[in-house]
């Protein structure tokens, strides 16, 4: 990966509807240019997907948090896989410190939010955890 894929690859993060006309015209390169080193990353497997970023206004109700969490041993990766499949889940970090992995938590209900911790706590593989909810996102 060279500086030009970082450029496209930045100006997809910032918004992943620009069209390949714009990026190059911004960066001064080819369109054909751009459009080959998007397909590149694509199959290359560093580009895996586009998403839609959706404001916290649009759902003023759902409980957001994160999840601090221990785990025993060499479990992590079982964790991880675990922690995948709930739809609860909106994204895991790994982490160094006192903690091992990050979760994002999202929920609809605080009756929602009790029942996805504490079928994640009873995970055997999970040795401890913080939860702190998240009450304002500031956008930088």
């Amino acid at each position: 990966m060279d500086d030009l894929d970082r450029a496209i690859l930045a100006k997809l993060r910032k918004d992943a509807r620009t069209s390949v006309s714009a990026i190059a015209n911004e960066l001064k390169v080819a369109r054909a240019t751009v459009q080959h080193r998007i397909t590149r990353l694509e199959n290359s497997g560093t580009i895996t997907g586009y998403t839609v970023k959706v404001s916290p206004e649009s759902s003023p109700n759902l409980i957001r948090a994160v999840m601090s969490i221990a785990t025993e041993g060499n479990t992590a990766k079982a964790v991880v896989r675990r922690l995948s499949g709930s739809p609860h889940v909106a994204a895991i970090h790994s982490t160094n410190g006192k903690w091992d992995l990050i979760a994002e938590i999202q929920a609809e209900s605080l009756a929602e939010f009790d029942a996805a911790i504490n079928e994640i706590r009873e995970m055997k593989e999970i040795t401890g955890s913080e939860t702190n909810l998240l009450l304002s996102t500031y956008s930088l």
